[in-house]
């Protein structure tokens, strides 16, 4: 499988995997100070785990935001790709966001969501996703037409290759596991909106 396929895989034909592993991946692939908003709970900790960067946004506390903060971002600065990193229970507080990101055509935009299926960071309860919904075929339905879920890791990483070398927006959907995060993020939001702004090159690198 190569791609994004106009016959995307559906939800359970897709591979469980670990959810730092690919996001080390995703991070290794970085090569021009990419942003990466990080959306609350343990896709932001990933983030976080997987090595820090100026250009790296830190969710606290506002489910669903990660990819409304993103489409800012990529609509601010659109030559420099934009990836927003979002769970599943986020994303669907926040649907509305695929249609938007669809009407706007951002091409710098890519969204990466994390499904388990769970609110693990609260109990484990059920999402939509995990009682049968299917955000990928949600996101086409918006009108996000490059969107599918990732078959594996090798599949994964050459998604994100092509998401960030040709035009968008694009959506991949990963099903991940019930891993713990191995750390927690800093909280210190005056120091992470700081950080990014420099990142960014919207504040001097200095001073």
């Amino acid at each position: 499988m190569s791609g994004f396929s106009n016959r995307p895989l559906a939800r359970a034909e897709a591979k469980v995997m670990g959810r730092l592993d690919l996001t080390k991946r995703l991070v290794a692939l970085l090569r021009h100070e990419e942003a990466v908003v990080g959306g609350i709970g343990n896709t932001n900790f990933d983030l976080w785990a997987a090595g820090r960067r100026p250009q790296n946004f830190y969710m606290l506390g506002s489910m669903g935001l990660a990819v409304p903060i993103a489409m800012g971002v990529a609509l601010a600065q659109p030559q420099r790709r934009v990836v927003a990193l979002e769970g599943d229970g986020s994303i669907l507080m926040q649907l509305g966001c695929l249609a938007t990101a669809a009407n706007l055509k951002q091409g710098n935009l890519l969204i990466v969501v994390m499904d388990n299926g769970s609110y693990q960071i609260t109990g484990g309860q059920a999402t939509a996703t995990g009682l049968g919904a299917d955000i990928v075929a949600i996101a086409r339905g918006a009108g996000l037409a490059q969107s599918a879920w990732a078959a594996d890791e090798a599949h994964f990483e050459e998604m994100v290759g092509q998401a960030l070398a040709e035009p968008g927006p694009w959506l991949i959907g990963v099903r991940i596991d019930m891993q713990k995060p191995v750390i927690q993020t800093e909280r210190d939001p005056a120091q992470i909106r700081d950080r990014f702004m420099r990142g960014l090159g919207v504040k001097p690198a200095w001073g």
